[in-house]
């Protein structure tokens, strides 16, 4: 019986799609920390309210787009078998999301036009409020 074990994880270890993963796993984590890093460092030296909470949302959105560009990197050699299937479920999925794309454009107009901020006291549709959080689907 230990002897099969030793084979499959053997064989396991030798798989080049398992070497890939536990890249991917190992590079997400450092990825991840040096975001923490990053963010820590950003709210220890920026004490404007308002920019810290933009250089916040910029290094997690930075990081976000870090880590997808390094698992593409790590598959690449198999994403290129794909490049029509995702172009054409790239189509599906941007009719299917119009609403999302929609709030990804109302998100850059706002946090690129300066209607309103954190902190900011609106009123919308009868309702005042205080702006908490203003993120790429919904303003909190």
């Amino acid at each position: 019986m230990g002897e099969l074990f030793d084979q499959t994880l053997g064989q396991w270890l030798l798989n080049p799609l398992a070497g890939k993963l536990v890249l991917v796993v190992i590079g997400v984590a450092l990825i991840a920390i040096a975001m923490r890093l990053l963010r820590r460092t950003v709210t220890r030296y920026v004490h404007n309210n308002t920019a810290r909470y933009k250089s916040r949302k910029l290094v997690t959105s930075f990081g976000y787009l870090v880590a997808v560009l390094f698992i593409a990197l790590v598959f690449s050699d198999k994403l290129g078998d794909f490049s029509v299937a995702f172009g054409v479920a790239g189509a599906g999925i941007a009719f299917a999301l119009q609403e999302v794309i929609t709030s990804v454009a109302g998100w850059i107009a706002v946090s690129f036009g300066n209607f309103y901020k954190v902190g900011d006291r609106v009123q919308l549709g009868g309702i005042k409020g205080d702006v908490i959080d203003i993120g790429i689907l919904r303003t909190t």
